[in-house]
């Protein structure tokens, strides 16, 4: 290889894994100055922590952020993108169901000329209660987004550092990386990985992401399609709800001059409602979304970093207001 690479793998109470993953990783990551591996832990409670330190002390390359709480896998990535110095960034899960020995075959799939190389997890060792909603999933966001990915959320990626750098990815955008890289204007492609069962620990996935997940697939449209022109959206949006209610005025001011009294009318309220409150709730929640986007700074998240040289304190100066 040359050109350097950062590894980013999000941790969240993963200690049964974190040997064998990074035996595994340190293999095909180069070394020196050539290579780092950023581990992130993500408010872990399960010793997870701790060994990680201990892996830093014997690998000059690791560097290990800590998380006040968690967080999230967002946050995680978002914060080891920050920090990542390689030409190429790779991310994977901690769970041993990526498998590392894929990564130089992804990245030689990028120097072709991509931005952005998925894993496809083609053949899935989950149970069905997991493989049936991701296919549903995949399938909702290929046809809502335009971006012909089989496996948005496969954790196993690489990608031209230019484009890690641009992300601005939280709460659960990161399911969305593909599609969001592609509004931004770099080259998308997918490549089939193995997928191997779960070791260790159990899935930190509940039924609640669903719902989670399409609130920020509605995100991933709205700031992929009209966040440079967001009039766009908000004037469809308030000629439709405010000319339902102008209608409806028009309507009871036809029956006033026909001599039809309208003030005790419920359907009176329902026009102004229409016209004043509709285009309004519709725009906070859009606008408070664009705002969060923009003022969303992850390395805020981070108590330490640590690496073979010891605790390294964060500056506080970045924070939030």
């Amino acid at each position: 290889m040359t050109y350097s690479v950062s590894a980013v793998v999000p941790v969240y109470n993963e200690v049964g894994s974190l040997p064998q993953l990074h035996r595994e990783l340190a293999a095909v990551i180069p070394s020196g100055d050539r290579g780092e591996i950023i581990y992130i832990d993500d408010g872990s409670d399960d010793g997870s922590g701790p060994a990680l330190r201990e892996i830093a002390d014997s690998d000059s390359r690791v560097k290990v952020l800590t998380f006040y709480r968690n967080y999230g896998k967002a946050a995680a990535l978002a914060a080891g993108f920050k920090t990542a110095r390689g030409e190429v960034v790779v991310t994977l899960d901690s769970d041993l169901q990526d498998n590392p020995a894929e990564i130089p075959a992804l990245i030689a799939k990028l120097m072709e000329g991509w931005d952005l190389v998925t894993g496809w997890k083609k053949v899935r060792h989950d149970p069905l209660s997991k493989r049936w909603p991701s296919k549903f999933f995949n399938f909702v966001v290929r046809l809502m987004t335009g971006v012909n990915i089989h496996d948005s959320n496969c954790g196993l990626k690489v990608y031209r550092s230019e484009l890690a750098k641009s992300l601005e990815i939280y709460g659960g955008l990161h399911r969305y990386i593909p599609a969001l890289s592609q509004y931004k204007g770099f080259r998308v492609t997918e490549k089939v990985v193995e997928h191997r069962p779960r070791l260790h620990g159990r899935t930190k996935y509940g039924r609640a992401r669903y719902f989670h997940g399409l609130m920020d697939l509605l995100t991933v449209l709205f700031l992929g399609r009209y966040f440079q022109r967001p009039l766009h959206f908000f004037g469809l949006a308030g000629l439709i709800i405010s000319g339902t209610g102008m209608a409806i005025s028009l309507y009871l001011a036809i029956n006033w001059f026909r001599g039809i009294w309208i003030g005790n009318r419920p359907l009176l309220f329902l026009g102004m409602l229409l016209i004043i409150v509709g285009v309004q709730l519709v725009s906070i929640g859009l606008v408070a979304e664009m705002f969060v986007q923009r003022r969303h700074q992850e390395m805020d998240l981070i108590k330490s970093v640590y690496s073979a040289g010891g605790v390294q304190p964060v500056a506080r100066e970045e924070s939030l207001p």
